[in-house]
């Protein structure tokens, strides 16, 4: 739990794939673990060398209850273990895992717009571009835009 914390809060302060500007703490992350592995949200773990090179996830979309069956997707690959199709194989066993589970009909990602390794990752798989949230975010000393891509499963 302690490496995906890691490789998670490392985002929080270099990057952009998250739009949380805190690092969380292990009691929080303990609390985000638990609504994982439960219903139609499964938490994958990828290993390299030994170790824990990134992880995949399907969260709620939104509380609603309407929402049930739209999972939110979140793929994060440590630094070190980037460039080695990390990314794409979580990607491939995630959708795997939806495409199982029959309360799963749609899979929405949320993603910077200048990440261009995601969306290209994406439109890969499959990935059906929905449009843009213009300057939703401010992280970096910048507003930033995000765009949306949906799968059906």
């Amino acid at each position: 739990m302690e490496a995906l914390l890691n490789i998670y809060n490392y985002e929080v302060i270099n990057g952009i794939a998250t739009f949380d500007i805190s690092p969380k703490n292990i009691t929080e992350w303990k609390q985000w673990f638990r609504k994982h592995n439960v219903d139609n949200h499964p938490l994958i773990v990828a290993e390299a060398d030994g170790q824990i090179a990134g992880y995949a996830c399907l969260s709620s979309y939104r509380e609603y209850n309407a929402f049930r069956s739209s999972v939110e997707l979140s793929i994060y690959v440590g630094a070190d273990f980037r460039q080695r199709r990390v990314a794409v194989n979580l990607m491939e066993r995630i959708i795997e895992e939806a495409r199982q589970d029959e309360r799963t009909h749609l899979i929405v990602s949320l993603i910077t717009s200048t990440n261009q390794l995601s969306i290209h990752l994406h439109e890969k798989f499959g990935f059906t571009y929905c449009g843009a949230l213009h300057e939703v975010a401010y992280k970096m000393d910048s507003y930033r835009d995000v765009v949306v891509y949906e799968l059906r499963v």
